[in-house]
């Protein structure tokens, strides 16, 4: 063996990326951001994209495919995991959390996305009304009231589930006309159910993709909170306070890209979300 083939395998095995796993692309808009607040460190992204969307899965199921998507990640040697997807976020962090990791490494750590952006929602709300856009799973599941609740027991949540989003992002047709109806439809229906809303947060990492769309038909009375900078200020935030954690991510700043799909579908679409060349390589979770 060279030399340099020697040391090339030696760095890909000392190598401990931060695992960033969402049910497709929509976790690219955390990503993004977490790159820029934290270039240095290495990254793995996963995206299930055979399997996505995630949005109207039972429990059940959502829980089986995060489990499998956090046990490939672990074998990629990343030490943290953040499930870059409010379903798996609401439907399986906590099982993973208490249940599985015990188990599997108690040194490893799996985070979510919902807890960074309630966190925030206090100090930003000015009528102490908000509302909430997401995948039929991420409401149906109540978890950011139930958080919200903890944190602010004053402030009332209305939630409104978004069952189209995703597949008009997924397809590439967010920009498009046609996705004006969806959008003003949503967006009504949460409105005239409680009109003292000045706060909505986008429940879905799908969802920065139509935020110019969603501003558009808002007014000017609500604005919206969009998870990526929160979450990457949250992530930087817990690994100055985990050094057990932070001391053992690797850094040289490379990212790497798995989907469970078409590599090349997934290239050409990861590309136009992060406007970088992507070059993914394909995985199966089971």
């Amino acid at each position: 063996m060279t030399n340099a083939r020697h040391s090339s395998l030696f760095t890909r095995h000392c190598m401990a990326p931060i695992g960033i796993f969402d049910s497709g692309y929509g976790g690219l808009t955390i990503l993004e951001k977490i790159r820029k607040q934290l270039p240095e460190y290495d990254y793995v992204y996963l995206g299930d994209n055979a399997r996505t969307p995630y949005g109207d899965r039972s429990f059940e199921v959502v829980y089986k495919f995060t489990l499998q998507a956090v046990r490939w990640l672990f074998k990629q040697n990343c030490r943290l995991v953040i499930l870059a997807c409010n379903t798996a976020s609401a439907k399986a962090l906590r099982t993973i959390q208490q249940k599985d990791l015990p188990q599997i490494d108690p040194q490893r750590r799996v985070l979510g996305v919902i807890r960074p952006t309630v966190e925030c929602i206090g100090q930003i709300t000015q009528t102490r009304h908000v509302g909430i856009l997401g995948t039929q799973g991420t409401i149906n599941s109540g978890s950011y009231t139930l958080e919200i609740e903890k944190l602010f027991p004053d402030i009332v949540v209305e939630g409104e589930a978004c069952p189209m989003w995703v597949p008009l992002v997924e397809n590439n047709e967010h920009n498009k006309p046609g996705a004006d109806y969806f959008i003003r439809l949503h967006l009504d229906n949460i409105l005239s159910r409680d009109s003292g809303i000045d706060k909505i947060i986008l429940a879905c990492t799908h969802y920065p993709l139509l935020e110019k769309k969603i501003r558009s038909f808002l007014p000017d009375s609500v604005s919206l909170v969009s998870q990526g900078q929160l979450v990457a200020e949250s992530l930087k935030d817990y690994l100055q306070r985990h050094p057990e954690i932070e001391t053992k991510c690797s850094k040289n700043a490379t990212c790497r890209f798995y989907t469970t799909e078409s590599k090349e579908k997934f290239s050409a679409l990861a590309s136009l979300f992060l406007e970088e060349k992507i070059n993914a390589e394909r995985c199966d979770l089971y």
